[in-house]
């Protein structure tokens, strides 16, 4: 069955979502401690679990509604906002070939999901 265009909408909008997640991630990881308050403390870190876990359970509810073959490369678009979040929020370098890359990418999702 092939997916509709509000499930690729929704699944782009998991890739979002995780990507958000990762950022926070990172941002959590500046301070992370094995510790166990200090976990449960790091509200960058449990913000990205939020992002990422709701990103989780909406693709969940998306595959039912579509092919894991066709949804499941729209995730790899977190890999372009990934890029781009973390340029502009944490700074990190964005050369050239990274936007090589990202085309790749962008280009193999839309062969794909076409």
């Amino acid at each position: 069955m092939p997916a509709k265009i509000p499930i690729i909408l929704l699944v782009a909008f998991c890739a979002l979502l995780g990507a958000t997640g990762q950022i926070f991630f990172k941002l959590g990881s500046k301070t992370l401690s094995l510790d166990l308050l200090a976990l449960a403390t790091n509200w960058k870190l449990l913000l990205g679990l939020v992002f990422y876990g709701i990103a989780t359970i909406l693709f969940v509810l998306a595959l039912k509604h579509g092919n894991l073959s066709i949804l499941y490369p729209i995730i790899a678009t977190s890999y372009v906002w990934v890029t781009i979040f973390s340029s502009i929020f944490l700074k990190e370098a964005f050369p050239a070939f990274k936007w090589i890359g990202i085309l790749s990418i962008l280009v193999g999702v839309f062969i794909i999901v076409r």
